[in-house]
């Protein structure tokens, strides 16, 4: 059986090359014709050929396709290069997940997905579990935890499926840096740092998590040409062997799925096993009381009572992510006390809903590569007495494959009383489709020396990575 791994942009190399390893015959396919020069000695080291479609017609017998979830090109347009081949075809999830079939059965795994969210959760999981030293992939790096020291994995990675295996790979080395030579063969020790592990995942997840959470749909966009959508690729979830989903998007994306441990959560559905009795949101520090019922558990178990907590959480989008990671955190049967005091150390990460004080000005930054209108819209709203700010929107092109909806967000901007304020690509473009009045300013960085001059406060919205701008 020959195994064509496609797209090297997206994680490809790392699931080529360990197939290799493991004595596997493997072509490649770069789709995006984006292999660098250190990427192509490294294929070639593993014997990895790389070919165009057109070369299948030169092979015989079993082809396995592994393609990106997203990938532009149909199952069929692969065939039509050699109808004769065998074909089967794995998505790159279900690559990793075969590849990580015999890592660490001993320790807690979970799997984080969503439109919006996710980073967030990953870091709220994260405070919760630091006690058990988790490693950690996401859109804001890879990291390994050691008595609560952060040791930085690498800096610039994507949380593509490929780059779990990744992430496993670099704390191994980390791990067991000593290497013993024995009849001229190199070994590493084989010591492990970490008791459990917390993954973020853009589109799906892999399916080695104990718990695999789906935080949301809030936009089900379209990939795969249209052939697929955000929430097919989601679905993936439920490989997982426990899944905490909100009820919301249970409901209308997955309720014809059997799952023996599926655990809902809702900010207003108290049908589902985790919901809010009472919250008091605050820009500082939320209050709420939250109920669980019949919380089915990776133990086998189930489980019913309340919990009463203080996080960072100033809108309900973010309350809404507390109570995915609550949820989890039950179906592990983590102490609920450690869910409480994870959480309320928990203070937000930069650019993610990050609050700080300048001079006299507040400055709230809402700085992601996924924000849409709604996640904007979600981000005012979270504001009491918006004439006290000034509202700022703008970004980037080309971060993601998701681009912004410009109609939505215009539709939206023009229903605002407020001082708004628009910069970057984004908002120039943006400045051409609204009439309510507003400034643009081509440099963000005019609108913060712009609030602190005038003594206002500042809701810093923009598309972008966090990285980018803060290097600022």
């Amino acid at each position: 059986m020959n195994n064509l791994v496609i797209d090297l942009t997206h994680g490809g190399v790392k699931i080529a090359n360990s197939l290799a390893k493991k004595g596997k015959n493997v072509l490649a396919f770069d789709l995006y014709n984006t292999l660098n020069d250190i990427d192509k000695r490294m294929l070639e080291i593993y014997d990895v050929e790389l070919i165009q479609l057109e070369d299948l017609a030169n092979y015989k017998g079993g082809m396995c396709v592994i393609y990106p979830i997203h990938m532009p090109l149909s199952f069929d347009e692969i065939k039509s290069y050699n109808p004769d081949l065998n074909y089967a075809f794995k998505s790159h999830h279900e690559a990793i997940k075969d590849l990580l079939n015999d890592w660490a059965d001993d320790i807690v795994k979970i799997e984080v997905t969503g439109v919006k969210g996710k980073t967030t959760s990953v870091f709220m999981l994260k405070e919760i579990l630091l006690d058990e030293n988790p490693l950690i992939l996401s859109s804001l790096g890879a990291y390994l935890y050691e008595d609560k020291n952060e040791l930085i994995l690498k800096k610039n990675i994507s949380i593509a499926p490929a780059n779990i295996k990744e992430t496993v790979d670099l704390a191994y080395k980390v791990a067991n840096p000593i290497c013993k030579i024995a009849d001229g063969v190199v070994e590493r020790t084989n010591h492990r740092k970490y008791n459990c592990a917390i993954f973020e995942s853009s589109l799906g997840v892999s399916g080695i998590g104990d718990v695999g959470l789906l935080l949301n749909i809030a936009e089900d966009y379209p990939i795969s040409k249209g052939r697929s959508s955000a929430s097919e690729a989601k679905k993936q979830v439920f490989r997982c062997k426990c899944v905490c989903i909100q009820k919301e998007a249970f409901d209308e994306y997955y309720s014809d799925i059997k799952h023996e441990k599926t655990n809902t959560f809702s900010l207003n559905d108290s049908s589902s096993n985790l919901f809010i009795r009472k919250v008091e949101y605050d820009l500082n520090q939320t209050s709420a009381e939250l109920e669980y019922r019949d919380v089915k558990t990776v133990n086998d178990n189930m489980i019913s009572g309340e919990i009463r907590l203080k996080c960072f959480a100033p809108g309900p989008h973010h309350m809404s992510n507390v109570l995915g990671v609550v949820l989890t955190c039950l179906s592990l049967e983590i102490d609920t006390e450690k869910i409480i005091s994870g959480l309320e150390n928990y203070k937000g990460i930069p650019g993610r809903t990050d609050k700080k004080t300048v001079e006299n000005s507040i400055i709230i930054e809402e700085i992601n590569p996924g924000l849409n209108t709604q996640s904007i819209k979600e981000s005012i709203n979270m504001i009491n007495d918006l004439n006290d700010y000034y509202v700022s929107v703008g970004g980037d092109y080309g971060i993601t494959c998701e681009e912004i909806d410009e109609e939505k967000l215009a539709d939206y901007l023009n229903t605002l009383d407020c001082n708004l304020i628009l910069t970057g690509d984004v908002g120039l473009s943006i400045s051409k489709k609204i009439t309510v009045p507003h400034e643009f300013h081509k440099d963000y960085t005019d609108v913060y020396d712009l609030a602190i001059k005038n003594n206002k406060n500042l809701l810093f919205i923009y598309r972008s990575d966090y990285r980018k701008l803060s290097q600022r």
